[in-house]
């Protein structure tokens, strides 16, 4: 567990993206957010594409990265 969690985590630490503000893109609670964040849950597979696409919205880098960062199983800043 946790592969999305760490790779969440990881994206909206570095572009400075609250949870809030993720959860409100995606039309999501930010309990959810934090669980997946915490590594309490992961989301569901279908949740994925939502996340690449609310990361676009705000910070098109960081949907980049994230995607990155959940197929390569570690964070690790870029640039």
């Amino acid at each position: 567990m946790g592969r999305a969690g760490k790779a969440l985590k990881c994206v909206l630490q570095q572009y400075g993206i609250s949870q809030n503000r993720l959860a409100v893109t995606m039309g999501v609670a930010r309990s959810t957010v934090n669980q997946w964040v915490n590594e309490v849950s992961d989301p569901l597979a279908d949740s994925i594409p939502d996340i690449v696409t609310a990361l676009d919205t705000l910070e098109p880098s960081a949907a980049q990265i994230f995607l990155q960062l959940y197929i390569q199983r570690r964070c690790t800043p870029t640039q």
